[in-house]
């Protein structure tokens, strides 16, 4: 009888995706949550609560649990019980720029702190002495979505100028990680990244379109190392831009407006100060 495969955050927006795949491939699937669920073991990464019993008769783990903050401490919570529990493989889902987006200030950490957690996370995998495969996927249509939505609630929407994101579809993302989740470790793999990288302002403007909304989009400079690697591009992977669903597509069928591209002779971006 196959052990069964543990997927922390497994009732996320990724994670259940991942689960959703591994059972379709035949898979018996544990989840790790703090929610109560069928099939989950309720247990708490940031303070290491039911970590254990999560990994007991466990031989592979999919580690999809993150936040904006904290995935350091995650994975540290993680990786020790996991390698008394003896896993055979860890699979560790990143973010593209992880290594190329420097968080040095306060100003860095407040807004790209992220980039810093993920990247001290898969150090932590790497060193943990579990065999282990890293994934790093761009930002993820759902997240963008969000994102946008958000702003857009702003009668005046100050967009970063020159922030360019490649977004990637999530059951893209959870078709790789599967994928890798059934293989052997690899280490650090090739990048997944969307097919089309657009400016925060082209994203917004979709966005706006699809909902017959109206916004001032006013371009701002943000200061900083962090923000200066991302307008030259360090948070994309245009040499990896293997995702086949559009963002164009998944807004359509997120709003339920149809097409929403750029029209013919409309800007697709927002001018630089």
């Amino acid at each position: 009888m196959e052990t069964p495969i543990l997927v922390t955050g497994g009732t996320g927006t990724l994670g259940r995706r991942v689960v959703a795949r591994l059972q379709a491939a035949g898979r018996p699937v544990r989840v790790l949550s703090r929610r109560e669920g069928r099939d989950v073991v309720t247990g708490d990464l940031t303070s290491g609560e039911g970590v254990d019993a999560a990994l007991d008769g466990t031989e592979v783990v999919v580690h999809c649990a993150g936040t904006n903050r904290g995935d350091d401490d995650k994975a540290r919570n993680l990786v020790s019980p996991a390698k008394r529990a003896g896993v055979r493989h860890l699979v560790f889902i990143s973010v593209v720029g992880a290594d190329r987006i420097p968080v040095v200030s306060r100003i860095d950490r407040a807004m790209f702190g992220y980039f810093a957690a993920k990247l001290a996370a898969e150090r932590i995998v790497a060193e943990s002495g579990v065999p282990w495969t890293t994934l790093r996927a761009t930002q993820f249509h759902d997240l963008t979505f969000t994102t946008v939505k958000g702003m857009a609630r702003m009668p005046v929407i100050p967009a970063p100028s020159r922030f360019r994101f490649q977004p990637v579809d999530t059951d893209e993302v959870a078709e790789r990680l599967a994928e890798l989740a059934l293989g052997a470790p690899a280490g650090l793999v090739p990048d997944l990244a969307g097919p089309r990288a657009y400016e925060l302002a082209e994203l917004l403007r979709s966005y706006l379109r699809a909902r017959g909304k109206h916004r001032l989009i006013v371009p701002m400079r943000v200061p900083g190392r962090a923000a200066a690697a991302l307008r030259d591009g360090a948070n994309l992977a245009p040499e990896r831009a293997v995702g086949r669903r559009t963002w164009e597509e998944f807004l359509a069928a997120a709003t339920g407006q149809g097409e929403a591209g750029p029209r013919q002779g409309e800007p697709t971006s927002a001018s630089t100060p």
